[in-house]
């Protein structure tokens, strides 16, 4: 039980340091939020327009 709860342990700090390093690189490398400027979702440039 001991030997679980060791690798349990490893595995939560393993992601949790791979959550720090993909924020990281989010925030290094993305652009600039201000506020009021629209939301762009990636989309298909042939998909119907509804509004």
């Amino acid at each position: 039980m001991k030997r679980v709860g060791a690798w349990l342990f490893y595995l939560v700090g393993a992601v949790a340091v791979g959550y720090l390093a993909l924020y990281a690189y989010a925030m290094f490398t993305g652009r600039d939020l201000t506020p009021g400027d629209p939301i762009r979702i990636f989309r298909k440039p042939d998909a119907p327009s509804y509004s």
